[in-house]
């Protein structure tokens, strides 16, 4: 279900400080959030997608991206910030099924709420907490490795988690859509 009620992303927000391993802050700028339930209305899932992150090499190269079309296009690119299956759900791929589901769905969510569409949507994978293997399944695709830097790195001394970057077009010709000129 997409939320679309300050009690949903409450609910939300909940959900994740709860029960996801790096919390929540609450979502900033665009985003769109997804409160999965089954037929009987129990929760089993969240996923909140929001802007996309700001340089990502193996994404740029990915895309074909120069400085200057990053700059103009970012915007339509999603990043899903927080995915989390409710710890007492135990349903066999029920985490690449609602991937698929998403993605499926996210660009006429966006359209519908901001106006603009969004193309791809990207993903980080702490390792080695996580390989990746639901994304895999649900067609994404593993385009390397982060650094292991953050954008409040200006002098290169703050070390996080290597993360996988993984991508998922949300159109066959999203090269197309993200390259000047923009519409």
């Amino acid at each position: 279900m997409l939320v679309d009620s300050l009690p949903q992303r409450r609910r939300v927000s909940q959900l994740l400080q709860c029960h996801h391993y790096r919390g929540f802050a609450g979502a900033v700028g665009e985003n769109v959030q997804y409160l999965v339930r089954d037929a009987r209305g129990r929760e089993l899932a969240v996923m909140v997608f929001g802007a996309a992150a700001w340089k990502v090499a193996a994404r740029d190269q990915f895309i074909g991206w120069t400085v200057s079309q990053r700059r103009q296009a970012l915007r339509q690119i999603a990043n899903q910030q927080r995915f989390l299956i409710l710890p007492w759900v135990r349903v066999s791929h029920l985490a690449s099924h609602l991937l698929a589901l998403a993605t499926r769905r996210l660009l006429r969510d966006w359209q519908s709420r901001y106006g603009h569409p969004v193309w791809l949507v990207e993903t980080f994978v702490e390792e080695p907490r996580f390989a990746g293997t639901v994304y895999k399944a649900a067609g994404w695709l593993c385009l390397g490795r982060t650094t292991g830097r953050t954008r409040q790195d200006r002098h290169r001394t703050l070390q996080t988690s290597i993360k996988s970057v993984w991508v998922r077009p949300l159109h066959p010709q999203f090269r197309k859509h993200l390259q000047p000129p923009f519409l």
